[in-house]
Parts: C-alpha cells; structure tokens; sequence
C-alpha cells in the first residue's frame, strides 16, 4: 500500500462548488452557477467563453477554468486582478493563486500568499467571512501545514466552520476529506465523502474522493468509482491520473499511459500526469518515452519535485526499490525541504537495508510534516527495531526479539542457508549477501514496516536482500507456518534479483508458493474446494490480469485463489517447458522484455495461448473433485456433491453412527484426497479411527492429512503422540519437527523431541532440541542446562559438556545429578588432554 497520491493540481479541479453538481442537476440561472456547471461536466472550452463574457463578476471563475485547461500565465493574470480589485470570490482566487504557486514548486511564494490570506483570516475571526470565504481560508492553511503542524489543526477547524455556515456546499467537504485522506484518515475521509454524496449523488469530484479512499484500502470498486467520476466529467485531470494509477498497479501500461495522456490533453501543465507517464515508461524499460515525459514536466515547471517523487512512489509498488531510491533522492535534490520527497527517500533506504541514511531521511520528514501516518509510525518502529537482538547465521542477518531471537535463529538459520543453495541451483542465480530477515512478535509492527499502516493480512515480505515477515509469536499457534513463509519470501530475493526486480507480481509469488511446495511435503498454498468451485464457475482472473487478483481482488478469496493459480501456471510452466524456461522468463524481463515478448519467446505462445493451455491443464488435474463440485456463482459456499458428502459424514458422526459415516468420508477422500482444513475427510476419518480404538488407522490418515496441510499443529501432535505409541520413533520425529515450523514456543516438545533423538542415536537432534529448551526459557533453567550438558556427553562433545556443566555448578554448587556428570566427564576426558 503505498500513500495517496499528491497530486498538486487537486485543488485546483476543486473550485466550483456552490452548486449542487455538474450540469443536469438542475437549472442554473446565473452566470456564475452556469460557469461552473459546465466546468463540473467538463465542458471547459465553453465554461471559459461564457467566463470571459460575464466581466469582472466572473473574474476569478474564469481564473479558475483557466487553470483546469493549464493556462496558469492568464489564469494568474486574471485572478490576481480579482484579488487587487476585490472582485466577488476573490478570497477563493487568493487560495489559488497561493495553490498555484505550490504546484510550481515556489515554495516561498507559496507560504506567503497563504499567510496572507490566513492572517487575514485570524484578524477577522471568521466574522463576516462567507462559507466560500472559509473555505479558502482552509485552503491557505493546509499549504501552511507543510511548514507548521498547527496550521493542518486550522485547516479542519475552518473547513469544519464552512460547512456549519452552509451545508450545501460542497468544496469544504472535498477539501476536508482530501485532508484526511492526504493524512492516512481513511475512515473519517470516508464518512466525509459519503455525507457529500448524499448531497450530491452525481457530483463527479465526490465520486473522485471517494474512488481515492477506495483506491488507498486497496478495493477493487476503486475502478468503478473512478470511472463514475470521469463518467460526469471526462475532463476531470486528478480523475484521469487516479485511473492511471490504478492501472500501473495492475501492471496495465498502455492503459495507464492512455489515462496520463487523456490528463494532458486537458491540462499539459499537470505535474501528476507527466509522472504516471514517466512511471509507466520506467517500469517498461521505455527511455526515450520516459526521457519526453521528463522534458515535458521540466519544460512546464521550474522545479518538479513531484515528478520524481511520484515516480519513485509509484515503481516502489513494483518492487523496484533501489531505483526507486535513486528517483527520490533527485526530488531531494530539487526541494531539500519537501517531506514527500523526504519520505519516499527514507522510506525506499530502509527497505534496501540502508537504515541508518533512511531513518534520518525519515525524521526530516516527519519534522515537515507530524501528521503523517506512515511516518510517525514507522520512526516508532524502527525505535523498536533497535533494541531487536542480531544474530549471524551465515549468509544471513536474523533480527529478532531478544527473547526469541536465540531460538527462532537456531531452525531458521539453517532452513536459509539450505533455501539458498536450492535456489541457487534452481535459478543459476546468487543474491548478494548478507541477506536481512526482521521476524516481528506483533503482526502490526511487521504491517507498518511493509506499508506503514497496521491491517496488513500478509505474512511476510521480501524488498529484495531485506525481508521482513511475522514471527510465530505474532499470530495464534496454527495460523501459519513461520518455515514456509520465510522459504517463500527467500524465493522472491531469486526472482526479483535475477530479473532485476522486473518480474511481474504474479509471476513472482507463483514461484514463491511453487518453491514452497517443493521444499518440504505439504508446505505452500494447495487446492481448496472453494479455488475448485471457483475455476468451474470461470470467477479465475486470466492469466493476463491474474497481477489484479494480488492488488484489488474483486472478493476476499481471490487473493489467495491468485496466488495459488499463479503457482499452477508455473508448475505447468515447468512439466511442459522445463525449468531453464523458467529462469528464461525472469532472464527476458531483466533484459526488458514485455510479457508477451517474454511468452512469444521462451514459451512460443501469445497470452492467450498461455491461457488456453493452462486452462485445459488444470482442469484436467482436477477432474474428479471438479465433477462433484457445482460451478460458483460469487455467492454463499460452494455447493455439489464433494460438499454434501462431507456435511453427511460430519453428520453422522455427531449422531455416533461410524461406520456410515465412515463409508461418507472415505468417499469424499477419495475424490479429492488434498482437502484440508477442519472438515478435511481426512482429519475427519482420522478422530474416528482413534475413538474406534484403531491407532494405526488413525495415524495413518493423520500422516496422509498433514502432508497436505503446513499448520495442521493438532493434527501433527495427535499424530507424535499415536507413533510413538506404536513404537514409530522417526515418524514421531517427523510430526515433532513439523510442529516446530508451526509453533516453536511449546517446551514440552522440544524436551519430547530431545529424548526421541537420544532414543534414535541422532545427538545431533538432541543436542539441538536441548539447546532450544534452554532458549524458549524453561521455568528450571538449570536442568535445562544440566539436560543439555548430559546430551552434549552422550554425543561426544566432553568440552562443550563439561563447559555447560561447570556454568551449572557456578550458580547452584550442590546440584547433585551435575556434581555426578562432572565426575563422569573427568573419568572420561583423555589424558593429558584438556577438550
């Protein structure tokens, strides 16, 4: 999630709000309602010449649809004249000559037209200041809030009086919820917007307010919303941007540059559009389209910081986060001062693993501008972040809680350093390193770290060499598997290093779960009878949009329908192709391949070739759970015959009627063996083998179920407990260890597991497993130690035992079972040698 844009030209669009909409809303009888009515349609070219018939009295109207068309020298020129002259409104034409002056980036200027208008403001307390008059009173203070927080306090104040004094106008409401949105108050920008359109259903600056909350929580209607807006004013240039935006997140270039060109067209003078030009261009690799949208905003402007600013904003969301560093750092360079530049530098630095640069990026930032969301939290984060303990694990940096730190490091180090090596192979490809992972105990610090807000719903995150993600502790034992997760975001350094971060987002996280998948048995996302329901219903993205699914899914589900579709498209991929196709694609969009020049060459289909062969694959990979399945239409629970045998089996189960329900489950298993979750036949079939008294049966299916599923902590425990039961050491040892990867916190286990290793002659399991016992802090911490001093002897380790062995004696002299092991260890040290 990445902030809203900022986009200079905004309050400019927002001027003409007496009325009650755009045209056919009504009959407006004035001149000046009849200006701005046609203004609010987009009929700009007649809103000027009936301004320019109107003389003086719509002095600052045609000031105003001046500057909607980007003739900002005459728009100037006529709406200083209103302010030296007094004409009528002209308090609204000094806020937009003060907001012009902003978005040329004359930031001194700037300040002193809104002080102008704001001191004035304060001298007369408001009195005799009409609705329209305050308003442009909040106008002035917001562009004062860059430089002085309590002017941002002043701003709502004011916009809140104007909408006391006349509740039928409409621009201190956009303007306040644009505030609020501006300062990441999505739920108050929301209320905002909503209470305007209940006045003006069909106006299209609200439907814009709203398309932008909307677009901000990442929710597909965004699209609809906008296009609402541009539906009643086609010449609505934050609109056109917005749609743009919206595009490029969905990696749908031309029509994001068709937006930013339709945007021009009305005003070649907008800041945000030449950015979404320059933005689609970079993420293409288009130089020389990227080269003309740069000249076009220089050539316009002075001292476009937004143009880089927006840019490295926006490639940011593409996971291009070191050029994204470079971009900002030359907004920097153009306003030293701007804290959206400021921002997206610190921001971009601490995702690149600079962190000392970013936060100090950062705190200039938040200096400029307190108010900012983002900001503030992550200054607070990484406030945090620095009393986190370190640990070097090899080629990696594991940044933990000091109470957990030892322990996570002990399996996770290894699981990297064997995760690199596999990829390694697998994508002819080496990462630079030291590779830094931050594993945070409270999801919403992991959220403000990957977005800067808290709500995040992912698990991990991968900016590259630095990764970020939930330690198990952040979420309820069961909910995820910590292994897997870091398995899948070590995946994303591989494919976004070797494709120099041009990867698109589906193909990456396809390549994630599928690596997940072949790490260990049942890791990575898998089939559910809701993704089956879903393909036979055609509710699936396409390959060719399959990259909306992941930024504004239509449903909830289709998040993660995405990515497991993703991960069957590259497994598919792979049978057919061969791996090196793999590592081909990635190579083709490093080298700035376009999709269907990435598919055309390596793959030789088109798009919809791909789409076609994918299609009949998966559905006949799943052809028999499919067959009993009816197709979804979007609405309740999937539904067919799969679905009633497993609600007929739970059924008679509660009624204590086994064998039939037996008959059912199996049935049910056997149509699609990889169902998981609570009512999984497997599960289901495994308690009633254990209430039957049958262990072996019950073990059985419950190894069968968690082979599928990479949380299943119950299952995998139930499973722990029935073999070694039935004298199956190593498949107790198999469950034990899954369940680290689950939870690692649970004592017990790792004692279980330790005296398992010791029963197998595997010390090197054992002494691990003691180790952990002592790093998950035990209430008897010294015969955790003294544990571990017996375990280290039974392996062979006599120095590393007797060193443990003396800390023991240290602290608790007469502990009798340590005194005794030292004197075995003395018998048993070689002579003369000291080890």
């Amino acid at each position: 999630m990445s902030p809203p844009v900022r986009l200079a030209a905004l309050g400019l669009v927002l001027c003409f709000a007496e009325g009650n909409g755009p045209a056919g809303q009504g009959v407006p009888q004035s001149p000046a309602e009849r200006v701005r009515a046609l203004a609010g349609a987009g009929r700009l070219a007649e809103a000027e010449r009936l301004a320019r018939e109107g003389g003086p009295s719509l002095t600052v109207a045609l000031g105003e649809v001046l500057l909607l068309r980007g003739n900002r020298a005459p728009a100037e020129s006529a709406l200083s004249l209103a302010v030296r002259n007094l004409l009528p409104r002209y308090r609204s034409g000094h806020a937009a000559l003060a907001e012009l002056a902003a978005g040329q980036g004359d930031r001194d200027l700037a300040r002193v037209r809104a002080g102008a208008l704001a001191s004035a403001y304060d001298r007369s307390t408001g009195e005799g200041w009409t609705a329209e008059d305050q308003t442009a009173a909040g106008r002035a203070y917001v562009i004062l809030g860059a430089d002085d927080p309590e002017a941002v306090r002043a701003a709502l104040r004011v916009f809140d009086a104007a909408i006391a004094a006349d509740s039928t106008l409409l621009e201190p409401r956009i303007r306040l919820g644009n505030l609020f949105l501006d300062r990441y108050e999505a739920p108050d920008a929301r209320e905002t917007f909503e209470r305007a359109l209940e006045r003006a259903p069909g106006d299209p600056r609200v439907r814009l307010g709203l398309a932008r909350v909307l677009a901000f929580e990442e929710r597909s209607e965004a699209f609809d919303a906008v296009r609402q807006s541009l539906a009643a004013n086609p010449a609505l240039v934050p609109a056109q941007v917005l749609l743009g935006k919206l595009h490029l997140d969905a990696e749908s270039y031309d029509s994001a540059v068709a937006a930013g060109a339709r945007a021009l067209a009305v005003d070649s003078t907008a800041l945000a559009a030449w950015a979404l030009l320059g933005a689609a261009a970079w993420l293409r690799g288009d130089s020389a389209s990227f080269r003309a949208a740069r000249e076009g905003a220089y050539r316009k402007h002075p001292k476009p910081v937004e143009f880089p600013g927006a840019i490295a904003e926006w490639i940011a969301r593409h996971r291009r986060y070191q050029e994204a560093v470079r971009l900002a750092e030359e907004a920097v360079a153009l306003d030293p001062e701007s804290p959206q530049a400021l921002g997206v530098l610190g921001i971009n630095e601490l995702r690149t693993g600079v962190m000392d640069s970013g936060r100090a990026h950062l705190e200039r930032a938040f200096a400029r501008d307190p108010f900012h969301v983002w900001y503030k939290n992550t200054l607070d984060l990484l406030d945090q972040l620095a009393r986190f303990r370190t640990i070097t694990a090899g080629r990696f940096r594991i940044v933990a809680p000091p109470r957990e730190a030892e322990l996570l490091a002990l399996y996770l180090g290894p699981l990297l350093e064997e995760a690199y090596d596999t990829l390694a192979a697998r994508y002819e490809y080496r990462p630079p390193t030291p590779v830094r992972i931050e594993l945070y105990d409270q999801h919403a610090d992991f959220s403000v770290r990957t977005a800067g807000l808290t709500g995040l719903g992912a698990l991990g995150v991968s900016f590259g060499t630095v990764l970020a993600m939930d330690a198990p502790s952040a979420r309820d034992p069961g909910s995820f598997n910590w292994g897997s997760t870091a398995w899948h975001e070590l995946a994303h350094t591989f494919t976004l290093g070797l494709s120099g971060h041009r990867v698109p987002r589906w193909l990456s996280e396809g390549l994630s779960v599928l690596e997940e998948r072949r790490a260990r048995p049942g890791w990575g996302d898998g089939p559910t009878v809701g993704f089956l329901a879903a393909l036979k219903g055609d509710r699936l993205l396409p390959v060719g949009r399959l990259n909306e699914g992941f930024v504004r899914p239509r449903y909830p589900a289709e998040i993660q329908f995405s990515y497991y579709s993703a991960s069957l498209i590259c497994e598919m991929i792979e049978q057919q192709w061969g791996r090196p196709a793999l590592v081909a694609m990635l190579r083709g969009y490093r080298d700035g391949l376009a999709t269907p020049d990435v598919f055309r060459s390596v793959l030789g289909l088109d798009p919809a070739g791909l789409e076609t062969r994918f299609s009949a694959w998966v559905r006949k990979r799943f052809a028999e759970p499919l067959g009993s399945l009816s197709p979804w239409d979007g609405k309740g629970p999937p539904q067919g015959e799969l679905v009633d045998l497993i609600r007929e089996g739970q059924t008679l189960l509660a009624a204590g009627r086994q064998e039939e329900a037996r008959t059912q489950l199996e049935r049910a298993a056997a149509i699609f063996p990889d169902h998981a979750g609570d009512d999984a036949p497997l599960l289901l079939l495994a308690r009633l083998h254990a209430d039957r008294g049958d262990p072996r049966a019950a073990a059985e299916a419950l190894g069968r179920y968690t082979g599928i599923d990479e949380s299943a902590l119950e299952a995998n425990r139930m499973e722990a407990e029935l073999r070694e039961r039935l004298g199956d050491l190593a498949g107790s040892r198999r469950a034990l260890e899954r369940m680290i990867w689950i939870s690692p916190y649970d004592l017990a286990n790792h004692e279980r597991l330790a005296g398992i290793g010791e029963r197998l002659g595997d010390h090197r399991l054992a002494v691990r497993e003691r180790r952990a016992a002592i790093a998950a802090a035990p209430a008897d911490l010294l015969e955790a130690r003294y544990q571990l001093a017996r375990t280290l002897a039974l392996a062979g380790e006599l120095a590393a035992a007797r060193r443990e062995v003396l800390a023991v004696l240290e602290t608790a002299p007469g502990f009798e079972k340590a005194q005794m092991l030292l004197l075995d260890l003395a018998r048993r040290r070689p002579e003369g040698r000291e080890r």
